[in-house]
């Protein structure tokens, strides 16, 4: 847990606060042209919750915690320490895979949640600083834009993320063959693999979340 939360803090939110800052400069000019300046802050805030929040968190860690765990048990298993511990009768899915799936699935939508109000001050520091826009005004809209079930969504993405990089980035330490090599293969392997399936079960988590009309705009 201290790998995934702690130690990976500081570059989950440095992520966070530029993602908020760029969004806001790529839609505030456009929004403001359009006379709808009031609503800059709900759209931000509905981005990063529903998107940006948890899936740049779960690349993030992809990039850092899941190559890291194919590492740590892909050269155990080329120094045959999973070896040894079976004949010491310890289950390496036990002892190896369940604390890690464990930690990432609890820390990641924590650090989502961090990521998501450190994007937010980002866009908030943009669209003060830049558009001399109210930052009461931003912070309005997104509290109006954002519903329990936006926040609850991107938790569950979180969580499901989590589990999914910690589930290859372990399968492919424990598949590793072929030496130190093989250890570098596997752990290209499991950040690609983690990539691809975070991207690809964002697509149906998002599908399934969020069918027919939006809701957001029924405030204004």
């Amino acid at each position: 847990m201290a790998a995934v939360g702690p130690d990976s803090l500081f570059i989950a939110l440095l992520t966070a606060i530029f993602v908020g800052a760029v969004f806001t400069i790529q839609v505030a000019r456009e929004f403001i042209n359009f006379g709808a300046g009031n609503i800059i802050g709900g759209v931000l805030s509905v981005a990063l919750t529903r998107e940006l929040a948890p899936v740049l968190t779960a690349v993030v860690l992809a990039g850092r915690v899941g190559s890291a765990f194919a590492a740590e048990i892909g050269t155990m298993r080329v120094t045959e320490q999973i070896d040894a511990m079976l004949m010491l009768k310890t289950d390496p899915i036990d002892y190896l895979v369940i604390p890690r799936v464990l930690a990432c699935c609890l820390m990641l939508p924590i650090l989502t949640l961090l990521s998501l109000v450190t994007g937010m001050f980002g866009g908030l520091i943009i669209a003060t600083n830049l558009y001399n826009l109210s930052d009461t005004g931003f912070l309005d809209s997104a509290r109006n834009f954002l519903g329990i079930w936006d926040i609850i969504s991107a938790m569950i993405k979180a969580c499901c993320f989590g589990t999914l990089i910690a589930v290859i980035g372990c399968s492919w330490g424990l598949t590793t063959t072929g030496g130190a090599k093989g250890v570098g293969q596997s752990t290209t392997s499991a950040v690609v693999t983690a990539l691809l399936i975070i991207f690809v079960s964002n697509f149906f988590l998002s599908w399934l979340m969020f069918q027919g009309t939006g809701s957001a705009f029924l405030g204004l």
